[in-house]
């Protein structure tokens, strides 16, 4: 099987360029190859369908890396629980370990 690797994002938040570049920092660390698929979220119907909960989300095989309870999605910008409190993207631990969970790596 082939794993599909996503960064969803909304062309207006300011963050999605850094959680890009901190996703490839950690896949050039954990030597990963696979493409990173950026899609782009340009709609209120598209941001439910896809259950975008802002921007920049990560995704693996369809999965949010970060998944949460909500049930209205939207598009807007993310904030991720860091250790210097809510920020636009994740701390390069917590989501390098989201993804090695999400690889089985």
């Amino acid at each position: 099987m082939t794993t599909k690797i996503e960064l969803l994002y909304f062309e207006d938040c300011p963050n999605w360029r850094k959680g890009l570049e901190l996703l490839k920092n950690i896949f050039d660390d954990l030597r990963i190859t696979q493409e990173i698929h950026l899609v782009k979220i340009e709609n209120e119907e598209e941001a439910k369908r896809r259950k975008f909960s802002g921007s920049p989300s990560f995704f693996i095989n369809g999965q949010d890396l970060f998944p949460n309870q909500q049930e209205n999605y939207f598009l807007g910008c993310r904030v991720y629980p860091t250790s210097r409190g809510f920020q636009g993207v994740p701390e390069y631990d917590i989501l390098r370990s989201a993804i090695q969970k999400a690889l089985g790596l």
